[in-house]
């Protein structure tokens, strides 16, 4: 089948039924968890890896549910996943901390009244200065942070049952605290026994790059890696290196501009032939308790309208956004052991 260049309007129309209809790229045969459960990696879909849909700024210690009200949040997110799913969208990441407004029950009413799929996560965030990090993080090893991630992941989250489908934790820079170090080990040690790739809030790429020598010392590969926000590193050379290790360059502020730089970024990985280490997604969402009507929250669209052409006048192909909306979410996030 000869792929052709992408039109601008069919950019902008691009949809599930459209993707599936190229030939098939070559995915894990594994499964990735939801919070309905398992389901085959190859099912997610076009899939936005880095968003949200609640996020509490308060801090750990006072942080808690009685905050919003669930069908107030509802009314407000809702229209922009029914808006999203116009552009074929069927799975989102919500990227949502424990401590900064993990909510699984709201999760779960999002997911059947808008029928995405939606995955969450478990971790502990310590950037910001460790703000949201709960009093437990200080005194605890990283083995005992580890054993409190694999058990959420193996009976479930604050006894819902719904289980993370990946690892967020989130570190300060420019080089790692003890604290932090910490933080990684004890992903490390998560992803060993459960498969879950590790998701690091990270930024530039000094403690990116500190992250994954902490992970080859505790035996996990960088595959089993995302570097979040890579797109706050200036050097290109940088990305392109930790594509050159196998870790996943994640791409994830294209809701908050830039749309020439992010084109940039993915133009100059295709041609060095990392297309395939790339992940993209908006970071909006943003519903904030204590704010009047959750405060200003912005949809999940311009990928579509903004960053798609600007690729499309590199020449980005059909094959290649399925490559990044549905092939790299589905090789990232399933779950299987990556171990040196």
């Amino acid at each position: 089948m000869t792929v052709k260049l992408l039109t601008r309007r069919t950019f902008l129309q691009t949809g599930a039924a459209v993707l599936t209809a190229l030939a098939p790229i070559q995915t894990r045969r594994k499964s990735i968890m939801t919070i309905n459960g398992l389901v085959p990696s190859t099912a997610l879909g076009k899939t936005l890896v880095h968003e949200h849909f609640l996020v509490d700024f308060i801090g750990a210690d006072k942080t808690t549910a009685d905050r919003w009200n669930r069908e107030d949040v509802i009314e407000r997110i809702l229209p922009l996943l029914e808006e999203v799913k116009r552009f074929g969208v069927k799975t989102m990441f919500d990227c949502t901390p424990a401590f900064l407004g993990r909510d699984v029950t709201l999760l779960t009413m999002l997911a059947r009244r808008s029928g995405l799929t939606i995955i969450t996560n478990t971790g502990l965030y310590g950037a910001v200065q460790n703000k949201y990090l709960p009093p437990y993080a200080f005194t605890e090893t990283a083995e005992e942070l580890a054993t409190r991630w694999i058990r959420e992941y193996n009976i479930g989250i604050d006894g819902t049952g719904i289980k993370p489908g990946f690892i967020k934790i989130g570190v300060d820079g420019p080089t790692l605290s003890e604290m932090h170090k910490k933080l990684i080990k004890a992903a490390a040690l998560t992803h060993l026994q459960t498969g879950l790739t590790i998701c690091s809030h990270t930024g530039k790429a000094a403690p990116a790059f500190e992250q994954l020598e902490i992970l080859k010392s505790n035996g996990v590969a960088p595959q089993a890696f995302v570097w979040v926000h890579a797109q706050n590193e200036d050097n290109i050379e940088l990305h392109l290196k930790a594509a050159n290790m196998g870790c996943w360059v994640s791409l994830d502020g294209i809701g908050w501009g830039e749309a020439n730089r992010y084109s940039n970024i993915i133009g100059r990985l295709k041609n060095e032939g990392f297309l395939n280490r790339v992940l993209i997604s908006h970071d909006l969402g943003w519903y904030k308790p204590g704010e009047v009507n959750g405060g200003e929250i912005k949809g999940y669209t311009k990928m579509f309208t903004d960053l798609l052409p600007l690729l499309e006048e590199q020449g980005i192909t059909f094959k290649d956004v399925k490559q990044l909306l549905v092939i790299n979410p589905a090789n990232a996030f399933a779950i299987h052991g990556r171990k040196i």
